[in-house]
Formats: structure tokens, C-alpha cells, sequence
């Protein structure tokens, strides 16, 4: 594996919610840094760490954050790397606030944005970005589509023999 993934959030109070991405990237054999950089509190330190991982051989980064969610667009501002967004869900608007932070970018500084609490999907997407250039990588994600799709066929074939 030649790039690694940066899994920042905004606070630790969402460590929890990701701990599943940052899981899902391991499965699939890609390294993983963690960081706690609050686009408000240290804004500094979110514009060093975005201006330097492209260096530092990241190939992308998830940014996690709550309420006025502005970390993945504050990374985004300083990196030409994907940037993730997984919004965090809020007890005042259940994560609507957060969503609407993220997906409403400004032209030139795009951020990609999984589901409320989307870490799984932020994980997988970020492993599809670098399985372009990867193709051990690649194949890894589609043993685990393949998985994925086994699955449900189970599933399918045990509710059939109910009654309904």
C-alpha cells in the first residue's frame, strides 16, 4: 500500500462514531493516522496538517465533525487531496446542521460528503479513490462487494421460506 488515509476529527467526542472507518480502512490493508484538529479552535494546525499531506504520502483525508462542521472544508482549502466529509449527528438538528456544512461548498473547494454518520461509507470510498492507482486494493474492494452481495443473497433465500 503506498498512501495512507488521515482520519481527522473535530473533537473527540466523535471518536466513537468513527471508530468503524478507521476499522474498515485496517480490513482493507490501508494505513491509517488519526488526529483531533478543530477547524475553529486550531485552525493553524488544520492548515498545516492539510498543506503537508500530500507530502507526508496521504491519499486522501476524512474529516469528521458536528454542529457548524467546517473541518473538511477548512482541509480542503489547503490540500489538493479528496476530502471526505462524514457529518456528525447533533442533538439540536440531528446532524442537519453538519450535513449542510459540509455539502454546501463554494465553488473550487469541493469536499465529498458521506451519510450522517456515514463513517463506514467514508472508509469504502476513500479506499475506492486509492484503489485507481492500486490494484491490489482494487481487488480487495471487490472481494468485499462480493461479500456484501453473498450476504444479502442469504438473506433472500431464508425469508423465502417464510410464510407471508
Amino acid at each position: 500500500m503506498s498512501k495512507s488515509v488521515a482520519v481527522i476529527m473535530g473533537s473527540d467526542s466523535d471518536l466513537d462514531t468513527m471508530r468503524p472507518c478507521i476499522a474498515r480502512l485496517k480490513s482493507f490493508g490501508i494505513p491509517v493516522e488519526v488526529h483531533i484538529i478543530s477547524a475553529h479552535r486550531t485552525p493553524v494546525a488544520a492548515e498545516r496538517f492539510a498543506s503537508q499531506a500530500k507530502e507526508k504520502g496521504f491519499g486522501a483525508i476524512i474529516a469528521a465533525a458536528g454542529k457548524a462542521a467546517h473541518l473538511a472544508g477548512v482541509l480542503a482549502a489547503y490540500t489538493t487531496l479528496p476530502v471526505i466529509g462524514v457529518p456528525i449527528k447533533t442533538s439540536m438538528m440531528g446532524g442537519l446542521d453538519s450535513l449542510l456544512s459540509m455539502v454546501q461548498m463554494p465553488k473550487g473547494i469541493p469536499v465529498a460528503c458521506v451519510a450522517v454518520d456515514g463513517a463506514d461509507n467514508a472508509a469504502i470510498l476513500a479506499a475506492q479513490m486509492l484503489a485507481i492507482s492500486d490494484d491490489v486494493l482494487a481487488d480487495r474492494l471487490a472481494q468485499f462487494k462480493a461479500q456484501m452481495a453473498a450476504e444479502v443473497e442469504l438473506k433472500d433465500q431464508k425469508i423465502q421460506k417464510e410464510e407471508f
